[in-house]
């Protein structure tokens, strides 16, 4: 029931991804819309769960919280590691940023992993739980795929890569659901991962998108496109749950 259930979540992806991919001459907008969705999946959905699902502390900080600050610290290693390479080689031709959008869309698909293996699990407390967890999930995929997508091809990588990963970003969540078959996942472990994903996707929206998207076009129609972004996650968030 999990893996045909996150096959909801490929048809999404997909047409998520499509949907970005028609706006190509808007780069612009689309950037300052993903940043939006990005924030809002963080901090509406990502974190929340987290918190919700380790209960455990370290060092009187809760865990989720630890590992949401080690994937931001993280995230911001790995692209200090790549402008540091770039500048050895005398690299001036944006070829840290492609790489860098390969990373982000690479984190994305890690996330919708992620969400695959919270579909799993929460099917193995209950088919009611399931059917709830994968509700919110299906929901803001679509903007798993939007991101994915725009991530790759909007920070200079060749279509085809975009469509690799924009394919493996879909196919991510059914093989998450399916890895549960295979053992049962610690409720804890699960949301310290969570947390850990919500980290590297808040550094790259916040420190690559949003300014990426204000330097091709420093205009208010991106701002607004961001916090349009953000209130469209609020509403398929609240709606999934409610």
């Amino acid at each position: 029931m999990a893996v045909l259930v996150a096959l909801g979540s490929l048809v999404m992806t997909l047409v998520g991804g499509w949907a970005a991919r028609r706006v190509t001459d808007r780069l612009h907008l689309v950037l300052g819309f993903a940043g939006g969705l990005m924030l809002g999946v963080v901090g509406l959905d990502l974190l929340p769960e987290a918190f919700e699902a380790a209960h455990q502390d370290w060092y009187g900080v809760p865990a989720a919280l630890m590992l949401f600050v080690g994937g931001f610290l993280l995230a911001h290693l790995a692209e200090r590691l790549l402008a540091l390479r770039e500048a050895e080689h005398g690299a001036h031709n944006g070829g840290g940023t492609r790489e860098l959008g390969l990373g982000a869309a690479g984190a994305m698909v890690g996330h919708s992993l992620a969400d695959g293996v919270a579909i799993g699990a929460s099917f193995q407390v209950d088919a009611r739980m399931g059917a709830t967890v994968a509700v919110a999930v299906i929901a803001h995929d679509f903007a798993d795929g939007f991101n994915t997508y725009t991530l790759a091809a909007g920070l200079g990588n060749a279509h085809g890569k975009a469509l690799a990963l924009l394919l493996a970003d879909a196919l991510a969540p059914i093989a998450g659901a399916a890895s549960t078959l295979l053992f049962t996942i610690p409720e804890q472990a699960l949301g310290c991962c969570l947390g850990f994903f919500a980290g590297t996707l808040l550094y790259i929206a916040a420190a690559e998108i949003l300014p990426e998207a204000s330097h091709r076009h420093p205009a208010r129609s991106t701002l607004l496109c961001t916090l349009a972004g953000t209130a469209l996650m609020w509403l398929v968030i609240g709606t999934a749950g409610g």
